[in-house]
């Protein structure tokens, strides 16, 4: 029998015997109030009339008081005769009155009225018991019927109570265990409902659904299996450190470089916190930082690894996927992986010492030769012709580019090595631009440009390297003087903004095209298509400088209207 069928059936049932029990308790009470109404109305009237009336004989009848009672309540009572004897007796009663009203007070004429009156009472309170007997009846039929209703209502309902709750929730119960199995990828469990209502459809159901994703899991599970095993050995592979974390930052993998350079044991690091190991593991506190505390900078990790000094890019990887059903990718973990670029940084660092070397060498004979094509200039050392001067003058142009090349690659290999040392001193900000401005007044008066200066004379001090500093000025007004025409103007101004100076200094040329902005500081970088002179390295070394001295330096150029560069410089706290 289906689940609805027997629902309706037993609640229809229950529901046909309280709508009985109340219908039958409606009609016997209705029958037990009309009985006793009766009995109130009626009888239970008559005999109180009659009682007044013998209060009336005591009171003696003769008087006007006591017969005028006693005939309202002989009046009340004929209306009032709902027993068959009691007619007759009423009728005696009045033509009894009748008597003591025309004057026959006697003796015996008093005692007859009583007589009367005691029948008519008696006629009553008969009917009174026999009435109170029907209702006496009325009642134990209404007990018995209701108890034997109620009974009915109670066996159904306690059957309901135990059988209907417990078969449907036992069934319930038993599939939510199922699905929660199935849930566990316990996909064997199976449902056994032998019943021909819903549940057995459903349990049919889902042994069907059960069945097929077993069949699907077992045809996956080799191929996945397979395949984390792939995956499992290309990372062991990789020869380089990797790391991967899931959501809430607990270690999943690591592969074998990793363990070498973080000193660590599959056992101590998979499944725990990296937070955790970070407090006993300097190299993982190194590696997470950047989960916690974003630098912003980029730079190589120097870790001892096979037994020396290595360096390693570090990498950053966010797992972010779309889970199924979903819309918006979640994340789900990160891989953190490592590049060794020690071979890089040891081939850098051969060419760093190869430059500083070759330029240190090449300076003793730049500055011998410098100083020849000087004394060649001496009178008296012989006389030259024109054609001689103009070889020496052009040897002495060669020999000075040759030693501010060999100058800046030096700065370049000191700066890469760290061995350019700065000597920050107090220094007031309009000497070190005018001293920049000197070194370039030969060369502006040589192209008749007109330096523009801007500079107020009440300046804070700022607490940098003088002469490199000075330096920097003098290569930014340098490079403003080669690449403006011929007659223009360079403006060069000195403002003050909160704690810091800013230096600009702009040209009126050819100015840069859009597309080189990003790269103008980078080293050896010169414009495509200039044949201006420059090794490149200007603009890079000024860059470092300044932030050496933790300042900034950037580039505003609109092309064929010029440009300005901007330096700005803390302002030194013994100001």
């Amino acid at each position: 029998m289906r689940i609805k069928t027997k629902l309706i059936l037993g609640l229809g049932a229950l529901f046909i015997l309280i709508a009985f029990l109340a219908i039958l308790s409606s009609v016997y009470v209705n029958r037990l109030s009309s009985d006793t109404k009766n009995i109130l109305v009626s009888n239970y009237n008559s005999v109180a009339y009659s009682r007044e009336m013998l209060l009336a004989l005591d009171e003696d009848v003769r008087l006007p008081q006591a017969r005028a009672k006693f005939e309202s309540n002989l009046k009340m009572q004929q209306k009032n005769i709902t027993e068959p004897t009691e007619r007759l007796a009423t009728d005696h009663l009045q033509q009894d009155f009748n008597s003591i009203t025309a004057g026959n007070t006697t003796t015996a004429m008093l005692t007859k009225i009583r007589k009367d009156l005691a029948d008519i009472m008696l006629v009553n309170m008969e009917a009174i018991q026999r009435k109170s007997k029907i209702a006496t009846e009325t009642a134990e039929k209404a007990i018995v019927w209701i108890a034997v209703a109620g009974t009915l209502c109670f066996i159904i309902s306690f059957t309901l109570l135990l059988n209907l709750p417990a078969s449907i929730a036992g069934p319930i119960d038993e599939l939510t265990k199922s699905i929660q199995s199935i849930a566990a990828e316990n996909y064997s469990k199976r449902v056994t409902f032998n019943r021909p209502d819903e549940f057995g459809d459903m349990a049919n159901a889902f042994n069907t659904m059960a069945q097929k994703l077993e069949q699907y899991n077992n045809s996956n599970l080799a191929r996945l299996m397979t395949e984390k095993q792939r995956v499992e050995t290309l990372i062991e592979n990789i020869h380089e450190p990797v790391i991967g974390l899931d959501e809430n930052k607990k270690v999943l993998f690591m592969n074998e470089e990793a363990y070498k350079i973080t000193n660590t044991r599959p056992e101590e690091v998979i499944g725990k916190q990296v937070q955790d190991l970070a407090i006993k593991n300097d190299l993982i506190r190194m590696l997470i930082r950047d989960f916690f505390e974003p630098s912003g900078t980029n730079e190589p990790l120097k870790i001892y690894a096979d037994n020396k000094e290595s360096y390693f890019d570090k990498a950053i990887i966010p797992i972010n996927a779309v889970p199924v059903g979903d819309k918006k990718p979640q994340h789900l973990g990160d891989v953190i992986f490592l590049k060794n670029i020690t071979p890089f940084k040891e081939l850098d660092y051969a060419k760093t010492n190869f430059i500083a070397t070759v330029s240190h060498e090449l300076k003793t004979p730049i500055s011998s030769i410098k100083m020849s094509s000087q004394l060649l200039e001496n009178p008296g050392v012989g006389t030259l012709n024109n054609e001689q001067k103009e070889l020496v003058e052009s040897i002495q142009d060669d020999a000075e580019r040759l030693l501010k090349i060999t100058s800046e690659l030096l700065n370049v290999t000191q700066l890469e090595s760290g061995k350019l040392q700065l000597q920050p001193v107090l220094s007031r900000p309009d000497e070190l631009m005018r001293k920049a401005i000197q070194m370039n007044e030969t060369a502006a008066t040589a192209k008749n440009i007109r330096i523009q200066t801007k500079i107020p004379e009440q300046l804070p001090l700022l607490h940098v390297d003088a002469d490199k500093t000075t330096w920097i000025f003098s290569n930014l007004i340098s490079n403003a003087l080669r690449y403006s025409h011929d007659n223009s103007i360079i403006a060069v101004s000195i403002t003050t903004y909160g704690q810091r100076v800013v230096f600009s200094v702009k040209d009126f040329g050819q100015g840069i095209a859009p597309f080189y902005l990003d790269k103008i500081f980078d080293r050896y970088f010169r414009i495509p298509g200039s044949k201006k002179e420059g090794t490149g390295l200007g603009l890079s070394i000024s860059k470092e400088l300044i932030e050496a001295q933790g300042g900034t330096i950037s580039v505003n150029s609109e092309f064929g209207v010029g440009t300005e560069f901007t330096v700005v410089l803390p302002v030194s706290g013994n100001t």
